[in-house]
């Protein structure tokens, strides 16, 4: 799994994990406010930019990866985590399954309740997977995340080289992903946050991991869909920044 790093080494490191069928370039607005003050450390997920090459097989297995990989960095100075969607499960499930390691976790647009008939969802998306290697489809899809023009070959190249077994896998996990039970033991801070505009599913997801720890920030970002850090990337840099500066989660 291609990782890159950047900043002060012994800086407080930040893990931003990016969502499904988007890379580790998604981060570049916030990564670049972020690097004078943090060692920030962006991963290309299995599946995904220049990890493409290594299926993404599970969040489970995915995770194990990441442990493998940023464990070392989290064992001197524990991580902050940044996660969209897919990759703000992966942080939950991280702050759940990594004691010590973990003192931040801000979960944009997590899905935390399963999607019905996920089975038929699956079954229509390998039908039309094809369709993602096609320059128009890639563009109307890059609307629905709210992808800016400087990084729309980006998105294209990263979508037409995603595999149909990692579109699956990954697609899979984040329909039916849960709120774990080790969230409600997380002792640091957790900011939850999601877009007023998007599903009534995913408001309610927020809503759920939120309420496993009440000591947890929830905000509705108004205006905004799937896509807060890509559709408002100088005030989301300018909020994980105030965030990583607040003092640690009460206890």
């Amino acid at each position: 799994m291609y990782v890159s790093e950047s900043g002060p080494p012994d800086a407080d490191p930040v893990l931003l994990l990016h969502g499904g069928g988007v890379a580790g370039w998604m981060w570049d607005d916030l990564r670049a406010r972020l690097e004078t003050t943090h060692r920030v450390v962006v991963p290309d997920l299995p599946g995904h930019g220049r990890s493409a090459d290594e299926p993404y097989v599970s969040h489970t297995r995915t995770l194990e990866l990441l442990r493998r990989d940023v464990g070392p960095i989290a064992a001197r100075r524990p991580l902050s985590i940044v996660g969209f969607s897919l990759g703000a499960q992966l942080g939950i499930r991280a702050a759940s399954e990594w004691p010590g390691l973990v003192r931040r976790v801000a979960a944009v647009s997590a899905q935390a309740k399963p999607l019905p008939f996920s089975a038929l969802t699956l079954r229509a998306l390998k039908l039309t997977a094809p369709l993602a290697r096609q320059r128009w489809f890639a563009q109307l899809q890059a609307k629905e995340l709210f992808i800016p023009p400087r990084l729309m070959e980006d998105y294209i190249a990263t979508s037409a080289a995603i595999t149909v077994p990692t579109l699956l896998a990954a697609v899979g996990d984040n329909i039916a992903f849960r709120v774990p039970s080790g969230w409600a033991s997380f002792a640091g801070s957790a900011l939850v946050m999601v877009g007023s505009t998007e599903r009534r599913l995913m408001r309610d997801s927020a809503e759920a991991i939120h309420a496993a720890v009440p000591r947890s920030t929830l905000e509705i970002v108004s205006g905004c869909g799937h896509g807060i850090p890509l559709q408002r990337p100088e005030w989301f840099a300018e909020r994980i920044t105030a965030w990583l500066a607040e003092g640690p989660a009460p206890r």
